[in-house]
């Protein structure tokens, strides 16, 4: 007769004739739990729901959770769950769920900016010019065009998810297996495709169910997110559906998307949890100008106000007021390419472009489409965003059009394009993540565009410069995407069979 077990927010069943002899039954906010697939990962398994693994007796190849020893023979048994660590959610505009670390309200969200120590944990390294490797190395995943997400998501262990939006593919890392996951979606699900605008997503609110990622701009609409490794599976939950043009950012207590109504473009809000909806016209000065239903940059908030980004325009909203798209004054276009808006020391937001003349740094905000807004005129292309800038190969420690900071001649000859900024407060200079190019004189444009970049150097830049290691042939740099999981700072490029990592000691 089998014997049941509650353990914590479990329940387990003791059956001498299975293999485990423990099979897990249910656990608190999983709908299902497919043993057949879960006990081929046991040991994954049991660091997500905190059970118990043998030391050294074989009566059963897992324990429920509080499990001190085992109940046949009295050997030891030890608990699976590993130590809590930091939660990695990406640019997000939203506010962060427990676990993660927020940035500072006097930063734009929704850049690649982390408020993690980075620097503290990397600048023991030999500095340059000294060359360094790579200390990790992971599969990369089988669907590698992706953004990564690195939390618990409401179970005992952190796990890190790659979610393949182009190809409706949610993927699982399991680190005792060394193996990736692809999990299968639940009938009625979502399709997760969404390429029609840059990809963001929001992180799950503080009251999250278990196993929730957030909420995902798919083809159909604004979806809630749901995973169950304990199944390898996932679902979906309508929160809003239409026609998005572009992804979904949060600013306070609300979030929005753009979505396409018949009528043109319109702008729906609603509260971080879903509730008062509301459908918003969009405001512009020149009605003849349309609003674009595609192509738009991920979203990012700031002062109260969130924006997309766009080649012909920008969209702001403010929770309160009527939303506006403010067409860029022909003939200057934007650079979104080069990173994003800059921050000058006044706090004001820039974006760079060009006008066919040359290069300017153009004030972002309402009068940005209107009259004639501030303009700073430049001499040449400068890569990167909120305070983490370069021109060529020198750093712009100033405002964004100042004179570059030149420390050593040699580096004017080469290209510079940060990744990921951190951002702190006992700091006086911005510091990051880069890639450099060395030896490249051509134009910023043709280095991002899949020009063959014969070598780039993976650089940390902070109060000492550290080179990570060294990458032959790289294109398309700007479609590498820096993570951080499990203690290490990692990279990964669409085109690369490893994602390379470097440990982050004493990271918390």
């Amino acid at each position: 007769m089998d014997e049941w077990w509650r353990a914590g927010d479990s329940v387990w069943r003791e059956d001498a004739a299975s293999s485990t002899r423990f099979v897990l039954e249910a656990v608190q906010g999983v709908p299902r739990i497919d043993w057949e697939l879960a006990r081929g990962r046991l040991t994954d398994v049991a660091q997500l729901v905190g059970a118990a693994l043998p030391a050294t007796c074989a009566h059963a190849a897992i324990f429920p959770q509080g499990f001190a020893f085992c109940p046949e023979c009295g050997a030891p048994v030890h608990a699976a769950a590993p130590a809590p660590e930091t939660a990695w959610w990406g640019p997000a505009t939203g506010s962060l769920p427990p676990g993660a670390a927020p940035l500072p309200r006097h930063v734009p969200h929704g850049l690649p900016q982390t408020a993690l120590p980075l620097g503290e944990a990397l600048e023991g390294r030999e500095p340059e010019p000294f060359v360094g490797r790579a200390d990790l190395r992971m599969p990369a995943p089988p669907n590698s065009l992706c953004v990564f997400a690195a939390a618990d998501f409401g179970f005992a262990a952190q796990r890190l998810i790659a979610l393949a939006y182009t190809r409706n593919v949610v993927q699982y890392w399991d680190p005792p297996g060394n193996r990736w996951h692809v999990f299968t979606a639940d009938d009625g699900s979502a399709d997760l495709h969404f390429a029609i605008s840059a990809y963001a997503w929001l992180p799950p609110a503080d009251a999250a169910r278990r196993g929730e990622f957030g909420l995902v701009p798919t083809a159909q609409g604004l979806f809630r997110l749901i995973l169950n490794p304990l199944a390898e599976s996932w679902r979906t939950e309508p929160v809003f559906q239409a026609r998005l043009a572009a992804s979904p950012g949060a600013v306070g207590r609300r979030m929005a998307c753009p979505f396409v109504a018949p009528e043109g473009v319109r702008l729906w809000t609603a509260g971080a949890d879903g509730a008062d909806p509301e459908v918003l016209d969009i405001v512009s000065p020149d009605p003849a100008v349309p609003v674009p239903a595609s192509g738009w940059s991920r979203p990012f908030s700031y002062d109260g106000r969130l924006h997309w980004l766009h080649d012909e325009g920008q969209l702001l909203w403010r929770p309160g007021q009527p939303a506006r798209w403010l067409p860029w004054p022909f003939p200057w276009m934007p650079r979104l390419q080069f990173g994003g808006p800059v921050r000058s020391r006044d706090g004001r937001l820039w974006l760079i472009g060009n006008d066919g003349a040359g290069y300017s740094f153009r004030a972002l905000g309402d009068e940005a489409g209107l009259g004639t807004p501030q303009v700073e005129q430049i001499d040449g292309a400068r890569l990167g965003f909120g305070t983490l800038l370069f021109r060529r190969g020198h750093q712009v420690k100033d405002d964004p059009w100042s004179d570059e900071d030149v420390e050593d001649q040699a580096r004017g000859d080469a290209l510079v394009l940060p990744l990921l900024e951190a951002v702190s407060a006992t700091r006086g200079q911005p510091s990051g993540l880069v890639l450099r190019f060395p030896g490249f004189t051509g134009r910023a444009e043709a280095a991002l565009a899949g020009e063959v970049l014969p070598r780039t150097f993976v650089e940390w830049i902070g109060r000492h410069n550290v080179i990570l290691d060294e990458i032959a042939r790289l294109k398309n740099p700007g479609e590498c995407v820096p993570f951080v999981c499990d203690g290490s700072l990692w990279l990964h490029h669409p085109s690369w069979n490893e994602i390379r990592g470097w440990r982050l000691e004493g990271l918390a």
